[in-house]
């Protein structure tokens, strides 16, 4: 009887906040909820290019080799027994190092920079607004209505490298070394009897020219990174209603044993979830998770550390699979202890670790 009776003022009062219609042939002894049809997203990978292609030159200097050449450095001649020939001097200019070039490089130039990439379309969501002001009915849940408030996209930025200038080359001259040797040519020939006279040579030593300076080109490939966009496929929104155990309308123990003032799930705790949460949300229904924490800490801590395991929770059932519409969340701190243990107040451990919970109920979904 007293199941019947819940089920019935669940039913009233589901009806007095939505303003629609009520459940076809309820089941006695069952409680109902309103489901919505979920988003359906898909997960698409995107590549962006944090790194250009770019080209880098590596430039090999001229190369030389040195020769040795026999130089004539005076001609052959005639001598005059009386009166001797008269000679003169004449310089020759020689190339010792040819003329060539070299190669200078000049690097790639390259800017830090930042690229804004969507990661998920804009969508809206169901929410419910507040009372009109002038509403003469004292029942909070009269004069409300629902709207479908849009939510913004969300982008990512990241940080990506962009060329400015590519690497070049300059071709420069290089002058080679010039020399000169001397010879001697007659400039007056003996006026008597003539005595030819042997030529005279030189060795000297030349550097030529092998192979010219040159460059060679590689390219280095962009680097681009893979980042994930959801895209939605379907949107979801239609609602209605599902029978559920009375037993989950009301706050149910999640017996997860957090690790001292961590917010990081355990394989115990995952299992816990798995086993309790999983199938009441694979049914299609939406819960509210709570979490709670002792006093022990300041209550800008436990505020912020129950706020992380109820939101540790909630990561953990979207990474399995439930659509993040079914998942409401919040952490109280230490606002809501279930005994005296307060700030000033000595108490055991067992006494403390009554506070330290986190509880599930099932909700409508909005």
């Amino acid at each position: 009887m007293k199941k019947i009776i819940l089920s019935f003022a669940f039913l009233m009062f589901s009806a007095v906040i939505l303003g629609q219609d009520l459940p076809e042939n309820p089941e006695p002894g069952k409680c109902y909820v309103r489901c919505k049809t979920p988003d359906i997203w898909k997960n698409e990978a995107i590549n962006v290019a944090v790194a250009p292609e770019y080209r880098t030159i590596i430039s090999h200097p001229a190369e030389y080799r040195t020769i040795q050449e026999k130089v004539l450095i005076r001609e052959a001649g005639e001598e005059i027994l009386l009166v001797p020939a008269v000679w003169g001097t004449q310089e020759v200019t020689y190339y010792e190092k040819e003329d060539g070039s070299k190669i200078e490089v000049k690097k790639a130039i390259f800017n830090q920079g930042f690229e804004t990439v969507e990661v998920k379309a804009a969508s809206a969501s169901w929410a419910m607004s507040e009372k009109m002001p002038d509403c003469e009915s004292s029942d909070p849940n009269d004069c409300r209505y629902w709207c479908y408030k849009p939510l913004p996209a969300e982008f990512k930025t990241m940080p990506v490298e962009k060329l400015v200038n590519d690497a070049s080359t300059a071709k420069i001259p290089v002058s080679g070394v010039r020399k000169t040797y001397k010879r001697k040519v007659m400039v007056n020939k003996p006026t008597t009897t003539l005595v030819q006279t042997e030529p005279e040579y030189e060795t000297i030593s030349k550097t030529v020219l092998v192979k010219d300076a040159y460059s060679e080109e590689t390219i280095v490939p962009a680097v681009y990174r893979s980042i994930t966009k959801q895209i939605l496929v379907k949107k979801g929104g239609l609602t209605s209603w599902k029978a559920v155990d009375c037993k989950l309308v009301d706050n149910n123990p999640l017996p997860i044993n957090w690790d001292f003032s961590s917010a990081t799930l355990n394989d115990g705790a995952k299992a816990i979830i798995d086993a309790r949460l999983l199938p009441i949300l694979n049914d299609g229904v939406a819960v509210f998770i709570e979490s709670h924490t002792d006093m022990r800490g300041t209550k800008s801590e436990n505020q912020e550390l129950s706020d992380n395991r109820a939101k540790a929770v909630t990561d953990y059932l979207i990474s399995k699979g439930i659509n993040a519409s079914q998942l409401y969340a919040k952490g109280f701190g230490e606002s809501r202890l279930l005994n005296k243990c307060a700030d000033g107040v000595v108490c055991s451990e067992s006494e403390h670790s009554v506070n330290r919970r986190t509880t599930f109920r099932v909700v409508n979904q909005k």
